[in-house]
């Protein structure tokens, strides 16, 4: 069964019953029956156009519910409406299905959530994970959404600052998350960037090519994690990270600053940087003075402060770090590191195992698990 093909089917399906008239919580419903059905029966008899395979189920099952629940006149309507047998029209609604998830009806938070569960097809915990709250909280969200855009109609899609907001996360999800959708983030970002001019929507483009561009060098061949500092440099894809540069300055040139420009001037940084320790610290921290003014993140800030430890010393990112809430995520493995290059490896080692028992995915467990082993074992010799 090949799941990369249903998966890529998904969002232009869906898409399709929301334009014939399913509202959007039932039409999901719908194509997640016709997906299992299809798991079902592809292996015995693959159909030829797979797609409008799909079309069809979906909407019989549509059809299936409407009658369960809804009045007859308008049972039979829909029954007339049903699509004709024949291949289905070759077109990528997937960006467009973007923009109806980013309703006016509903709140920002809840438009990523939606699109990232209805579209990017992660879980309920990745994206709770990517908000850093609780699952059971992310399902309520979820949930609320749907019944607020069930029956709305789609006349009035949401803004690009949403979909921005949505692509990100699916790119960094398919970047270091159980999920590979950072090709398909990156796709829908230049699709997206051919048709709007929009200064962030290049500077998002240029960021996912920038860090697209180390990927291959991100992990060991056992899947070990493999940090910044450490990764071999000559197998960077060079001709994404001359493409990333090249947008990246034109967007820049606009004066329109945003924090996607930034965080992007800061992966640009990274890649000009011939060795770890020619990386320029003084031009990054102020660039992360430029995004935390842009965003107020903490998360930018504690990233800032490891980015002053480097430029300043570690004692001057410790004194960053100390004004930040020690609940953020990655906070203790922050700290951890700043401790170990003050020379305090006591302190680093019992951070280092803090931070394992709060990372968010194996890799980066198994990196930081490894990191108080060989601490704790220089101590012991």
């Amino acid at each position: 069964m090949d799941e990369a093909l249903l998966r890529s089917l998904t969002p232009s399906v869906l898409a399709i019953l929301v334009r014939r008239g399913a509202d959007f919580a039932a039409a999901e419903d719908a194509v997640q029956d016709a997906l299992i059905e299809a798991v079902r029966v592809w292996p015995a008899d693959r159909p030829r156009d797979p797609k409008g395979w799909l079309v069809t189920v979906a909407w019989r099952r549509f059809l299936d519910a409407t009658r369960a629940d809804a009045a007859r006149r308008r049972r039979e309507d829909l029954v007339d409406e049903e699509p004709a047998p024949g291949p289905a029209p070759a077109v990528d609604d997937t960006l467009q299905l973007y923009f109806l998830c980013a309703h006016p009806s509903l709140t920002p938070s809840s438009a990523v959530a939606l699109t990232l569960r209805a579209v990017g097809g992660l879980t309920t915990r990745q994206i709770a994970q990517a908000y850093l709250v609780p699952e059971a909280t992310m399902a309520q969200r979820i949930s609320r959404a749907k019944r607020t855009v069930s029956g709305v109609q789609f006349d009035r899609p949401g803004d690009v600052a949403t979909v921005l907001r949505v692509l990100y996360l699916v790119f960094n999800e398919g970047y270091s998350g159980d999920v590979d959708l950072a090709a398909e983030a990156i796709r829908l970002t230049r699709q997206l960037s051919a048709t709007i001019d929009h200064p962030e929507v290049a500077g998002l483009l240029a960021l996912m090519l920038l860090h697209h561009a180390r990927r291959a060098t991100r992990t060991a061949a056992d899947g070990s994690l493999v940090p910044l500092a450490e990764q071999e440099r000559i197998r960077w894809d060079t001709a994404s990270i001359a493409e990333g540069v090249e947008i990246l300055q034109a967007a820049l040139a606009r004066d329109r600053l945003g924090e996607f420009q930034a965080q992007a001037a800061i992966a640009a940084l990274h890649a000009d940087a011939p060795t770890a320790e020619e990386t320029d610290w003084v031009q990054i921290v102020e660039w992360y003075d430029e995004l935390a003014r842009l965003t107020d993140s903490p998360v930018v800030r504690l990233n800032r402060a490891v980015a002053v430890g480097e430029a300043d010393g570690p004692r001057a990112g410790l004194a960053a770090l100390a004004a930040l809430n020690d609940s953020l995520p990655r906070h203790a493995a922050v700290a951890a590191y700043l401790h170990e290059r003050d020379g305090d490896l006591t302190t680093a080692a019992r951070l280092y195992a803090e931070a394992a028992q709060k990372a968010p995915n194996l890799a980066e467990r198994d990196y930081l698990t490894r990191q108080a082993a060989r601490l704790n074992t220089g101590r012991g010799r």
